[in-house]
């Protein structure tokens, strides 16, 4: 909203102030690309079903451990690992 030059204190609309709050707000995926979404995103949902709990405790060991340089980390075979991973090798 802004402030009208001709009358002083006076709001004027604009048109972007008129506008729906609908059109605001960006519209919903299709509904064959929500099911394409929930296609694809259901065997990670049932895998982290399939997870027992987090162990907080051992978290934090070994984030302390990896912290002192007493667990080593090697980012070339992580980076191996994912890339395994993408390609669909086990």
């Amino acid at each position: 909203m802004r402030i009208s030059g001709s009358t002083p204190g006076t709001p004027v609309q604009t048109v972007a102030d008129s506008a729906p709050a609908e059109a605001a707000r960006p519209s919903a995926a299709p509904a064959a690309q929500r099911e394409l979404e929930s296609a694809v995103m259901q065997p990670a949902i049932q895998a982290m079903k399939e997870m027992g709990d987090i162990d907080h405790e051992r978290v934090a060991q070994l984030r302390d451990a990896l912290a002192k340089g007493e667990l080593p980390f090697d980012a070339g075979k992580l980076a191996g690992l994912i890339q395994k991973f993408h390609r669909g090798e086990q």
